[in-house]
């Protein structure tokens, strides 16, 4: 049977890679949004973890609350096994932007499979913030939309001021998906208009609505449909949507098309050594944001009239340019995002590609078996990044004595995290530098003196700056 899980994740920071959730909280619904059952709790602080000073003030969870929750390793099989039952489609506001790809890092960091929640058993995935901002688009009567600072928001906590969605403080992980089930009920009234936003969701019925858009033109290899896009990258100031045209699918990355951005003056002056520069072209996946519409009156209406003017003549442009436009298209299908070299194991998820039937057998066997045990399967791991983060699963989560061995690794990669220099810290898959104790300790003095905050933030700023002295030594 089918059943919703809407969760939230409260962490110790915006990196996918080297931050943790602090805390995780669900509720799990039937397709009428009638509740189950809930889950919320407390995710203990990792030794290896430098928290956010930025993300600390905001959830407002003090570190010693976090020394109270369950260990990470404990924490991660226990959503893993939420998120995988059987029929559970999970979503959350704006959960494929960021929760589920947090997520999907927890579980690789905790050597648990890290996709079966978007696949097995009839398992899947849906994100109330595309949601949202087609109802702010094309049916506004429902909900009441805040707007702050003269500009929309869509925000959930501004949402939820406006709406009174849940009672409590908003980045409280149970509360914000009280409010996202709340929201979700005004949405479901609107039966048309879910039930065809809930096809989006669908891989197959994304694919064939994409494959029914009309065509520009089209050559020896494919059409060239065009539509409109709905993606939170665009802005609000955008409307949230551009127009675009598909130029095919990506050749390394199987499962992403290409859809090029047509409202952008500057298209028309690229060049054979500008591309990279003067294209902008969005990778969509079937079945998850953004969402693509047919270019009818009643969608294009809402886009500027001077957008619809450049779309107009970047086509004609393209028309008289096909060879450079065949040039755009080479070069978008054979992008590969750039290797980082030597990137640690936590952060290799991309670059490590699927784990082997073996490996994924061996994992199942090291979950299963006492400490002890886990201990005997690390040397049998076929690759060193999975060897790696055995060993550092027991290190972060265990109490018992460690190998010498492992613990001596364990002491070379936390020595690594107060590097001597900003330009030496560890970067994760887009490499993009971990957050450093020196850093955190610039942050929180930088809060302090040139934000406005609260006493109660004052608070657990200072208690961070003596954890992050006590613990990280060097800095």
């Amino acid at each position: 049977m089918n059943s919703y899980l809407f969760y939230d994740l409260e962490t110790s920071g915006l990196n996918k890679a080297f931050d943790q959730i602090i805390q995780f909280a669900a509720i799990r619904t039937d397709m009428q949004l009638n509740e189950i059952e809930r889950y919320n709790f407390l995710v203990k602080l990792r030794p290896d973890v430098i928290p956010s000073p930025k993300a600390l003030i905001t959830h407002k969870i003090p570190i010693s609350k976090t020394m109270t929750g369950m260990s990470e390793y404990e924490a991660a099989k226990k959503i893993h096994r939420l998120i995988n039952e059987p029929g559970t489609i999970s979503l959350g506001y704006n959960t494929l932007r960021f929760d589920d790809e947090f997520l999907r890092f927890t579980f690789h960091r905790n050597l648990l499979p890290p996709y079966t929640h978007q696949y097995n058993h009839g398992c899947r995935r849906m994100d109330i913030f595309p949601i949202t901002v087609m109802f702010r688009l094309y049916r506004e009567k429902v909900l009441s939309w805040p707007s702050r600072n003269g500009k929309p928001s869509l925000k959930l906590e501004d949402l939820n001021a406006d709406n009174g969605l849940a009672a409590g403080a908003s980045h409280d992980a149970l509360v914000d998906v009280e409010a996202t089930i709340a929201l979700t009920r005004h949405f479901i009234k609107e039966s048309d208009m879910w039930n065809y936003l809930s096809g989006h969701f669908l891989k197959e019925v994304d694919r064939q609505r994409a494959e029914n858009l009309p065509v520009s033109f089209q050559n020896d290899q494919f059409k060239h449909t065009h539509g409109i896009l709905v993606s939170s990258e665009f802005g609000a100031d955008m409307q949230f949507q551009a127009p675009v045209l598909f130029i095919g699918s990506s050749i390394p990355y199987s499962n992403q098309t290409l859809w090029l951005r047509m409202d952008l003056p500057e298209l028309r002056e690229t060049t054979m050594d500008s591309i990279r520069e003067t294209t902008w072209v969005i990778r969509k996946r079937f079945g998850e944001p953004g969402i693509l519409l047919p270019p009818l009156e009643r969608y294009i209406h809402i886009l500027e009239n001077k957008r619809m003017v450049e779309h107009n003549k970047n086509l004609e442009w393209i028309r008289s340019n096909i060879e450079l436009f065949h040039s755009i298209i080479r070069y978008h299908q054979t992008f590969r995002y750039p290797e980082i070299p030597n990137l640690d194991a936590d952060a290799a998820l991309y670059q490590m590609g699927f784990h082997s039937h073996k490996t994924e057998a061996l994992c199942r066997e090291f979950h299963l078996a006492p400490f002890s045990g886990k201990l005997k399967l690390i040397s049998q791991f076929q690759t060193p990044e999975t060897s790696t983060l055995a060993g550092r699963i027991l290190a972060r989560n265990f109490s018992e004595t460690l190998p010498k061995e492992i613990e001596n690794q364990f002491a070379t990669y936390l020595s690594r995290l107060s590097p001597e220099s900003p330009e030496s810290a560890m970067v994760d898959y887009k490499g993009e530098a971990r957050t450093t104790p020196a850093g955190a300790l610039m942050d929180i003095q930088k809060i302090k003196t040139e934000e406005k905050i609260e006493q109660a933030q004052v608070i657990l700023l200072d208690e961070l700056e003596t954890y992050l002295i006590q613990t990280f030594q060097s800095i």
